[in-house]
């Protein structure tokens, strides 16, 4: 077994499967030719300056991870096209979904990865990133799983490393337990600050908050979200 192959296994817990429904022709065609273009290949050296992935300068560096649908990084990516906008998602039908959205709206400011975010965090320069955004995230809400989720020691260690000083982590929830467990483990971690004063800062939205699926069917559900925002010391 190759390392990278150990690196895949040890940590493929943090997401469930990787494949729904059967892509249709042009989807396929899109991740045979699209994916190829914009996805960055980890076997190359990572740049010193990540600027270097996008066709056209970008002043800002931004990371999604679990990009679901695509909603919220193709609004940010056509809302501020002079930010590089990484997204993290290793389910195939969501890639397939934003490729369309890429194409349609011919956004250059996107770079995807198609599997493991640890693996693409260990990649990234130090230093590098302007923000990290883990939005509604696989809550596993079973506390014999809550090994799986996403938010842990061992990884808030990456985005320490990865985010520039004064970066942001931009987290958000509809499950009471995974929020707490957020807010506890950034606390225990001591390299960020949470930014909220009072409790309007963290059930308001992010600015220019466009909504997710996700959103929508908690609010149907009768749950209400949290938006957290982390700041590096």
């Amino acid at each position: 077994m190759t390392p990278t192959e150990r690196r895949s296994r040890a940590t493929e817990a943090f997401f469930g499967r990787r494949k729904g429904k059967p892509l249709r022709e042009l989807q396929l065609e899109r991740m045979a030719h699209l994916l190829p273009e914009i996805c960055i290949d980890l076997q190359a050296p990572a740049p010193e300056d990540l600027a270097g992935l996008f066709p056209s300068r970008v002043e800002r560096l931004r990371l999604e991870i679990g990009f679901g649908g695509g909603e919220h990084l193709v609004h940010r990516a056509g809302e501020t096209p002079s930010t590089g906008f990484i997204g993290v998602e290793p389910f195939v039908n969501s890639m397939a979904k934003l490729l369309a959205e890429v194409e349609t709206k011919e956004l250059r400011n996107i770079r995807v990865y198609d599997n493991d975010a640890t693996q693409l965090l260990d990649w990234l320069p130090a230093a590098s990133l302007d923000q990290i955004d883990l939005l509604y995230p696989d809550p596993w809400p079973k506390r014999k799983h809550w090994k799986r989720r996403f938010v842990s020691k061992v990884n808030l260690d990456r985005f320490y490393r990865v985010l520039k000083p004064g970066g942001l982590f931009c987290f958000a929830s509809d499950i009471d337990t995974y929020v707490n467990w957020t807010l506890i483990h950034c606390r225990d971690h001591g390299g960020f600050d949470w930014t909220a004063r009072n409790r309007t800062d963290w059930v308001t939205p992010f600015a220019g908050w466009p909504g997710t699926r996700y959103e929508a069917k908690a609010k149907r559900e009768g749950r209400s979200s949290a938006y957290l925002t982390f700041r590096k010391i």
